[in-house]
């Protein structure tokens, strides 16, 4: 059997930057995954650049049931801090918007750099390895049986992951450990996900597909203003993705497709100006044409401003500036970016992420409950948690 200092389960973000902080405190490391290559989400982020964090986090941007927890791991290891390292392996990035940073390249610069990390402080890396058990040992070990043989180790790493998009690999083996340890696990659901709306509203939108307009967007608890995405489907885009964490099945969604513009007052300048303009000509000046034809029907589009009374424009303004819709539901687990939910916080050390009632196991990065908003979050969150365990384990 083999013998480790540490082994951590998971070869994703937060797995491999815990073996990095791990290992350069001389502790041996082997990272186990049941994949056939490491850091797959890593290849896929930010559109095949990696969005790899946001300059400006902070713990209001988490989502969690102890709002509290992410703070400390967040404030010791900043996303400064990665750009650091960034920086130390020269790889070019930018800033695209809101503080999201991204590699000029591929995100392959990101994963290549830790795994360069992982092998000059000697952390191995093995892969299509399945767990098939965990025991506790009676001396605050642990005995790891898998597919490929024991091992042994005095602190083990959950960096498994939540269950968005199955087909990179996504399971709950990280929520089934924590269960089997008596650690509570809050229900799961998809986060930062497209939502799917009902039939009816999908045959009205289905000539907008394609078709994307700066919104904001809320529910009763939190907005987002960004740009919103008609599909086939139904809606998506950033600002549908970041509320998709907020919203609640059943709850209704106010959108705002001119954000910056009260239309009431708008159209009754141009009404005074240009009485002999219809009122379609005037909206596609800040509309994109199929939405206008979509929500404003033809007999009141065609109208001229002048015939116009100001309830209709009331009427229109309430469409444009204050659209509600009730969606289906979400898309799920195999398009969402993240996991809402999982492993508890109140049974975890917010300081080094080891279970409060179980000496030696670690548990870091989107098995938590702790959920980013979309722009870079999650994976700074990864960062932060694995570097905390990374000083301990």
């Amino acid at each position: 059997m083999q013998k480790l200092d540490v082994i951590i389960i998971g070869a994703g973000a937060a797995g491999l930057m815990c073996a990095i902080a791990a290992g350069k405190r001389q502790r041996k490391v082997l990272v186990l995954d049941h994949a056939n290559k490491p850091g797959k989400k890593i290849l896929m982020s930010g559109g095949g650049r990696c969005n790899f964090t946001n300059i400006h986090t902070q713990p209001d941007n988490f989502i969690s049931h102890n709002l509290h927890f992410c703070k400390s791991a967040l404030s010791r290891y900043t996303p400064r801090d990665f750009i650091e390292l960034v920086k130390q392996h020269k790889i070019s990035f930018h800033e695209k918007t809101l503080g999201q940073l991204f590699c000029d390249n591929k995100s392959k610069e990101i994963l290549d750099m830790l795994l360069t990390e992982c092998e000059q402080v000697g952390a191995e890396i093995r892969l299509n390895t399945k767990i098939e058990n965990i025991d506790k040992l009676n001396d605050h070990h642990f005995k790891i049986k898998t597919s490929r043989g024991d091992f042994h180790c005095q602190s083990l790493v959950i960096a498994s992951g939540g269950l968005s998009i199955p087909t990179m690999g996504a399971s709950p083996f990280g929520y089934k450990v924590a269960e089997q340890f008596g650690i509570k696990v809050w229900p799961t659901r998809a986060g930062l996900v497209p939502l799917t709306l009902h039939n009816e509203d999908k045959e009205k939108l289905s000539a907008l597909a394609g078709v994307s307009v700066d919104s904001l967007v809320s529910t009763a608890q939190q907005s987002f203003r960004e740009n919103s995405l008609f599909t086939h489907r139904g809606l998506s885009g950033p600002a549908i993705l970041q509320i998709s964490s907020y919203w609640q099945p059943g709850e209704k969604l106010m959108i705002n497709m001119l954000p910056e513009i009260d239309l009431i007052e708008k159209l009754n300048w141009h009404k005074h100006q240009h009485p002999q303009k219809q009122l379609n000509t005037v909206l596609a000046e800040y509309l994109p044409k199929r939405v206008v034809e979509t929500f404003i029907n033809t007999t009141s589009a065609e109208k001229k401003l002048a015939s116009i009374s100001l309830h209709e424009f009331e009427q229109v303004a309430a469409q444009i500036n204050s659209w509600q819709i009730k969606p289906n539901g979400t898309e799920g687990y195999r398009t969402a970016e993240v996991t809402l939910g999982g492993v508890d916080c109140d049974a975890i050390s917010s300081k080094t992420m080891q279970a409060n009632n179980v000496a030696g196991l670690y548990f870091i990065g989107e098995v938590l409950d702790v959920t980013g908003w979309l722009g870079g979050y999650n994976f700074q969150w990864a960062w932060s948690s694995a570097w905390a365990a990374g000083q301990v384990v």
